[in-house]
């Protein structure tokens, strides 16, 4: 299976236009899954309050997931049966600290997914998981999001990594761990203002799950 978690866009649908065709490419056995970031609500562009060009630029991001086969999660889950084991891919809308519109509610995502022994969460921005997850939701074993782009510059190798938006966010690439659960950051491939990266290159991570 595979994820994306958020940021399809800067402000406009239209901008996956010389895109969507290429992105149509990524399949998986399991299915590809998906959920919004901060920037495909249009909220920088259209500003907070709703209008009838913001709720149309929003709803057709949301059809280009499903145009490209991408199955988007909108605060819910997906109950996947693997060798007669379950496993919960949840996703949410966005949710975060500094300003971000909240529209994520992770209490409706996680419904119906007790029984599942495996739980695996898509959140766009990583400050979600200590300032709800981790406190909030135990039973979530493993979160995966994206949003800070490593700032488009710092510096990672195996043993170090350091950017300026390290400042801002705790957890900003790569793994962490608490306790029992764990959470990546994938710092993208995109840009933002800048139309490169310094020392921050783009990244499609691979992950294998395993018992223990």
């Amino acid at each position: 299976m595979h994820f994306f978690t958020g940021d399809l866009v800067n402000d406009f649908a239209n901008e996956m236009r010389d895109y969507q065709d290429l992105f149509s490419r990524i399949k998986a056995p399991l299915g590809v899954f998906s959920i919004l970031g901060n920037h495909d609500y249009g909220d920088y562009h259209f500003g907070p309050a709703n209008s009838l060009r913001k709720a149309r630029n929003l709803a057709d991001i949301k059809k280009t997931h499903g145009n490209m086969g991408w199955d988007l999660l909108l605060n819910e889950n997906r109950i996947l049966k693997i060798n007669n084991e379950q496993l919960a891919v949840i996703g949410v809308e966005n949710w975060g600290l500094g300003g971000f519109t909240r529209y994520g509610q992770i209490d409706l995502a996680v419904e119906n997914t007790d029984d599942c022994p495996i739980k695996l969460l898509l959140s766009h921005d990583p400050s979600h998981w200590r300032a709800e997850v981790i406190p909030k939701y135990p039973q979530i074993d493993a979160m995966f999001s994206g949003h800070t782009h490593g700032m488009q510059l710092g510096v990672r190798t195996e043993d170090f990594q350091w950017s300026p938006i390290q400042y801002r966010y705790n957890e900003w690439a790569g793994l962490y761990k608490q306790d029992a659960q764990q959470l990546y950051v994938n710092v993208g491939y995109g840009f933002l203002g800048y139309p490169g990266r310094i020392g921050i290159l783009p990244e499609i991570t691979i992950f294998e799950l395993a018992s223990v």
